[in-house]
C-alpha cells in the first residue's frame, strides 16, 4: 500500500489480493533479508551510540544534547551500512506489484541481489540512501534520547516517588 498509485483501499483488501495472487509465501518472502538487515543495523547502531556517547561525554552524565547527537550519528552509520540489504528487502517486498517478469518471479535474496547488480551495478545497492539516512538519523536520535531520559528519570528521586505511587 506504500507504493505510489496503489490500487488497494484497505489493509484487508490488500492482504486478500496478495494472498490470492501470490499465496502465503508472499507475506514472508523478505523475512530472512529483514532479519539479516535488522541484526547488523541494531548492532552497529548500539555500538556506535555507546562509542559516541562515551567520547562526547566521558563522565556519562545525563545530557540530552549529547544523547541526541550520539543517536543521530548512530542512526546515520547504521542506516548507511545496511542500505544494500534494505534495497534487496524492498525489491522482495514489492515484487508482487512489479510489471517486470524477472522481479515478479524473484524467489529470494540471491536472485534479488543479482537483479539489482546486473541492472544497476554496485550503485544500485545504494538507491534510496539519502532518504533512508534522513529517516533513521532523527528517529534514532529521538529513540536514544527518550531511552536515556527514562533511564535518568527512573534512577532519580522523582522516579522513585513515581514507582512508589504505582
Amino acid at each position: 500500500m506504500q507504493l505510489r498509485n496503489s490500487t488497494y483501499r484497505s489493509v484487508r483488501e490488500c492482504a486478500k489480493k496478495v494472498y490470492a495472487n501470490e499465496g502465503l509465501k508472499a507475506f514472508y518472502i523478505s523475512f530472512p533479508t529483514t532479519v539479516s538487515m535488522s541484526i547488523p543495523f541494531q548492532s552497529v547502531q548500539f555500538a556506535t551510540y555507546e562509542y559516541c556517547r562515551s567520547k562526547f561525554d566521558p563522565e556519562g552524565s545525563y545530557n540530552p544534547k549529547i544523547h541526541m547527537l550520539a543517536g543521530a550519528v548512530a542512526g546515520t552509520v547504521a542506516s548507511s551500512v545496511t542500505t544494500p540489504l534494505d534495497v534487496v528487502k524492498t525489491l522482495l517486498q514489492t515484487k508482487g506489484s512489479s510489471k517486470d517478469a524477472d522481479i515478479k518471479n524473484c524467489n529470494g535474496f540471491r536472485e534479488a541481489t543479482n537483479i539489482i547488480y546486473n541492472r544497476h551495478g554496485i550503485k544500485g545497492f545504494f538507491r534510496g540512501f539519502r532518504p533512508r539516512v534522513l529517516t533513521n538519523m532523527p528517529s534514532t536520535a529521538i529513540s536514544w534520547s527518550v531511552y536515556e531520559y527514562f533511564k535518568w528519570f527512573l534512577a532519580s528521586e522523582e522516579g522513585d516517588k513515581f514507582i512508589d505511587r504505582i
